[in-house]
């Protein structure tokens, strides 16, 4: 059974430590999303149609609200760590302000890579510190994995190239009945989305909206609003004390169980074996403190 060995959330998105022997349903996140193995067996990630490896030297690179999915070739094999950072764009730009390109689905125009020396240690260096029995420093632990997310950035991605950039993000969503589509299910989290309420939301037929949803997004309905569940059941987990009962009724489940399938279908792990091993990174406490 896939475990996580340490989750990390802040300001910066969430990293996550993942012991993985199974495979996941196709998913997306809405920050951009970089996959590094930190031990164990090589493997694969589904980007764009592609399979691509996972190994010690090679990266897998995932644009936000780009459909992916992991897949676990090998029962048989050995487990797989791997270090999963999750990274928001208001984060980066506060380094550099046109870091916020990140958000934007071109900002990685491959989905592998051959990492270079200094990420490799830079991605060891997180490694140790979330495999560590002590608590993290938040202030060095942003620093580390800044260092890590730009040695990746200048690497991999035409980040300063932003009108390129803007223009694909702006034709790709920029339809009002996607938007008002969109809209409903950010405001309805908590709710199976009715797929016939959603084509009368955007007034079209229901062939039309599926096809223009999917231009617009990268994404079918369905597994748009099911990033917008896990978002709202990560960010609970690790911040409050809400039981998996009441989260599972808020996120529109029936049962605690069907939660708890739906979670280690997209996460890899048990809800509860997740929060066990959240921790919140608040740099700015650790500021005020010294």
């Amino acid at each position: 059974m896939s475990t996580a060995v340490r989750v990390l959330q802040g300001a910066f998105g969430r990293v996550a430590l993942l012991d993985m022997d199974r495979p996941l349903v196709v998913h997306a996140h809405r920050q951009c999303h970089v996959l590094l193995k930190a031990r164990g067996s090589n493997t694969f990630f589904h980007v764009r149609d592609g399979l691509y490896p996972l190994t010690e030297r090679t990266a897998v690179l995932v644009n936000a609200w780009e459909p992916h999915c992991y897949a676990h070739h090998d029962p048989l094999a050995p487990r797989t760590v791997i270090l999963a950072l999750y990274i928001e764009p208001e984060w980066l730009a506060q380094s550099e302000k046109p870091l916020s390109a990140s958000r934007h689905p071109a900002f990685f125009p491959k989905a592998c890579a051959s990492i270079t020396d200094e990420m490799r240690t830079l991605a060891d260096r997180l490694t140790m510190a979330m495999q560590s029995d002590n608590d993290v420093d938040p202030v060095e632990t942003e620093e580390l994995l800044l260092r890590l997310m730009m040695a990746v950035i200048k690497q991999f991605s035409d980040w300063r190239n932003l009108r390129a950039i803007s223009e694909f993000a702006s034709s790709r969503n920029g339809d009002r009945r996607i938007r008002r589509a969109v809209h409903y299910l950010r405001e309805h989290a908590g709710r199976v989305p009715s797929m016939d309420l959603l084509v009368r939301e955007a007034c079209l037929s229901r062939a039309q909206f599926f096809k223009l949803f999917h231009q617009q997004t990268n994404l079918t309905p369905s597994v748009y609003a099911n990033v917008i569940r896990m978002e709202t059941a990560l960010q609970s987990l690790a911040r409050s004390t809400e039981t998996m009962t009441d989260l599972s009724v808020r996120l529109g489940f029936t049962a605690s169980g069907h939660f708890t399938r739906f979670f280690q279908q997209h996460i890899g792990v048990a809800p509860s074996g997740y929060r066990r091993v959240a921790n919140i990174v608040d740099r700015s406490v650790a500021r005020s403190t010294q």
